[in-house]
């Protein structure tokens, strides 16, 4: 009898590590979810966005309230990318624009503007930037005040023509052209 009596506890032992086990897994998702949730007040408090899927969409993309700060600079980074990759002029102007919007030197945003502007934004980035861009646009959000459209659009002509061409001639290339366009039509449209 004690030979069963080892085994059953033995197995409640196992049981009782299992539950534990569990238990802690549970917790760590409820922290997780908790801190998600509020990675999303924030920033929406920083974005002045209140749509819940606007607010996920930035956070799908990686955005923190550190870091969305950077997201007016997507269209710059997209046509300065165009070509296949960004010029040192690109890259000149791109970080005096950044440090023009308060993107300190080694903050989180710098971080991740410097890995972009190394490595191209994924495609999804780059999809999803001016329909989010003009919302933060419509809210009238710190993080856009004293920015417009129009400004956006001049930075990304100005991005276009930073680089290329001969003597200042055929600068922007016939994609540039096309991408500054549909920019251009998303930053000024308007939801609906």
């Amino acid at each position: 009898m004690p030979e069963h009596d080892a085994f059953a506890e033995r197995g409640r032992a196992l049981e009782d590590e299992y539950f534990r086990r569990k238990d802690r897994e549970l917790v760590e998702k409820m922290r997780r979810a908790a801190a998600e949730e509020q990675a999303r007040k924030d920033l929406g408090h920083k974005t002045g966005l209140d749509d819940p899927e606007s607010l996920k969409a930035l956070h799908d993309l990686g955005f923190t309230p550190d870091t969305v700060g950077l997201l007016p600079l997507v269209p710059v980074l997209q046509v300065a990318w165009a070509e296949g990759g960004i010029t040192a002029a690109e890259r000149s102007m791109i970080l005096s624009l950044a440090r023009s919007r308060g993107v300190e030197a080694g903050s989180a945003a710098d971080r991740q503007l410097a890995e972009w502007m190394t490595t191209r934004p994924a495609d999804a980035v780059f999809a999803r930037a001016g329909r989010l861009i003009r919302a933060m646009l419509d809210s009238g959000s710190i993080d856009t005040a004293n920015l417009s459209a129009n400004d956006l659009v001049k930075y990304c002509e100005d991005i276009a023509s930073a680089s290329g061409g001969i003597l200042g001639i055929g600068r922007v290339s016939a994609e540039e052209r096309a991408l500054l366009s549909g920019i251009a039509a998303d930053l000024h449209a308007r939801r609906s």
